[in-house]
């Protein structure tokens, strides 16, 4: 008999953002903004968004392949999105969640809250982790509109 273990747990990120909840929206809508900012380098990653749509992003750690699988459940343009995703490694199911990203005007930026329910089987990640590699990606995503605004910056002034 085998001895399986199942953790649940919820976390809540928040981050604010100088950027209008679109422009905050469009970098998780836009496949090859999102893929630079959540996939990490060398990972392979595809979006379709849209309720019912998938996105999947392929990796490696310590050797093995890690596969993040998610469905849109719910989108409302430029306020929230609601996904269900699994994380595997190698055919080995390590975690189920459901994610919620809530976009709200803040200022001239966006008050980003996102709150994840787990479940973590059988000691393959923990709870702690995934909140801190959520933490890391929405610190990309800092980068990344940081990135975009100097770009459309640089653009308003040469024209």
């Amino acid at each position: 008999m085998t001895t399986s273990e199942t953790i649940h747990s919820t976390f809540t990120l928040e981050r604010h953002y100088a950027a209008p909840p679109a422009a905050v929206f469009a970098a998780w809508a836009d496949p090859a903004v999102k893929a630079r900012w959540f996939a990490g380098g060398g990972g392979e990653h595809e979006l379709d968004f849209r309720v019912g749509g998938r996105e999947r992003v392929l990796g490696r750690h310590d050797g093995k392949v890690l596969t993040f699988e998610a469905r849109y459940q719910d989108i409302v343009q430029g306020e929230r999105i609601v996904s269900s995703s699994t994380l595997s490694s190698d055919d080995t199911l390590s975690t189920v969640s459901i994610t919620t990203v809530e976009f709200v005007p803040d200022g001239d930026g966006t008050r980003l809250v996102l709150t994840e329910q787990g479940t973590y089987l059988d000691g393959h990640e923990q709870p702690a982790w995934r909140e801190q590699g959520t933490a890391s990606q929405l610190d990309a995503l800092t980068a990344e509109l940081d990135a975009l605004t100097a770009e459309l910056d640089a653009t308003r002034t040469a024209g």
